[in-house]
């Protein structure tokens, strides 16, 4: 099979399910030939065990200045720069590691569930506030996004009265909402911020993960990157998990009466949402040398689409993959990547997401969409995490 552009539209209704040509390419074979938009042929790969082999792949790599092609953007004879200092998504080792180890014993699973009462208490005071000022709300701004946003900002140390700031900034250049003037903006006045943060902790430092990288050979610049990468992943990915999350849920009642009615369910819901949804939807590889892959030779030079949401919904891997199933006993998701890169906050997402998911729906018994599902409006597909852009709700 192959495709001349890379599917993202969704079938009307169908919010949760990704493009329905990305799951007939699945369908057809989990490797397919993609027309990137300047015509260069590369790969477009939607099986669960083939993303899950390049990703462990040192023979794939992420470097940025390497991504000349892009599925939907032609970059001409623009030369790619690499990466940022301490932006490590898009590095490969030993740069990556140098970044990355450093931050490991910060976001390990123990450190997480310290935080476990934390997240309770933020995630109680903004239920709170939606019970104070209802009965209706938009989940995203009245829950979804501030939790995590403030958990994060915390473990970084950036001061209470600049949560809204950043909040607002990252949600424009991540949101794929915003035009490129607007993006542009918001991307350098979040790094100048971070800039003048970097440089407060050097003279006054605090008890936070920001902090404690100052004893590193790591310089300001680099410090600075690595706090980018981790604020926009700590709040931007687990913010559309809870929005989404939920919309899926209250679209599911019988899961949902499930998850009421047994807690010790919430583990496996959470693992269950994250493959079923799969918000962060895909990444980039390029091959450094020919590899042989799903009976295809993949030359060196060549760009790969890895395809995490229909991986997610491989019937060679799970069961029944196009339905929620909370009770769910396969494990081994993509949600959270795999390999080098897998995510290095995916402890903090889950405990944040085991808190506020019982909380919400004990707290709201009555919890409902308050328009039509067909109305909510969703993020764009240019967006890097899928979600909602808001979700009206009401209860009794």
């Amino acid at each position: 099979m192959e495709l001349t552009t890379l599917p993202t539209a969704r079938r009307p209704g169908c919010p949760f399910d990704p493009p329905a040509e990305l799951i007939e390419a699945r369908e057809h074979a989990p490797i397919s030939r993609l027309t990137f938009a300047d015509g260069h042929q590369g790969w477009l790969v939607t099986g669960y065990d083939l993303v899950r082999s390049i990703l462990a792949d040192p023979r794939f790599s992420s470097r940025k200045e390497l991504m000349r092609h892009h599925p939907t953007i032609d970059f001409g004879d623009i030369e790619v720069p690499p990466a940022p200092p301490g932006e490590f998504l898009l590095m490969d080792d030993p740069q990556h590691s140098r970044y990355r180890k450093p931050l490991v014993g910060k976001f390990t699973v123990r450190r997480m569930r310290l935080l476990t009462e934390r997240v309770e208490q933020v995630t109680a005071e903004h239920l709170d506030a939606m019970e104070k000022a209802g009965p209706s709300a938009d989940l995203v701004t009245a829950f979804a996004k501030p939790i995590p946003a403030i958990i994060i900002c915390e473990l970084l140390g950036v001061p209470n009265e600049d949560r809204g700031f950043f909040q607002e900034n990252i949600d424009k250049f991540l949101g794929g909402a915003t035009d490129d003037e607007e993006l542009i903006a918001a991307y350098t006045a979040t790094q100048t911020y971070l800039a003048e943060l970097v440089a407060a902790k050097r003279a006054n430092p605090t008890d936070d993960v920001l902090s404690d990288l100052l004893d590193s050979d790591l310089t300001d610049e680099e410090l600075q990157g690595m706090a980018l990468l981790l604020l926009a992943a700590g709040f931007d990915t687990t913010a559309n998990m809870l929005a989404l999350g939920t919309f899926a849920l209250l679209r599911n009642p019988e899961q949902l009466a499930a998850l009421r009615a047994d807690p010790t369910l919430t583990d496996g819901a959470v693992e269950e949402l994250m493959r079923y949804l799969t918000v962060a939807k895909g990444f980039m590889r390029i091959a450094l040398e020919d590899v042989e892959l799903g009976g295809h030779t993949i030359k060196a030079g060549t760009m790969v689409i890895l395809s995490y949401n229909t991986a997610n919904r491989d019937p060679d891997r799970f069961t029944n993959p196009h339905a929620l199933d909370i009770h769910r006993q396969e494990g081994g998701h993509l949600a959270f990547g795999h390999g080098i890169h897998q995510c290095l906050g995916q402890q903090l997402a889950r405990v944040e997401m085991r808190v506020a998911f019982p909380a919400l729906f004990n707290r709201f018994p009555t919890l409902r969409l308050a328009v039509p599902a067909d109305e909510v409006a969703l993020r764009p597909e240019t967006a890097d995490i899928y979600g909602v852009k808001s979700l009206p709700v009401t209860w009794e």
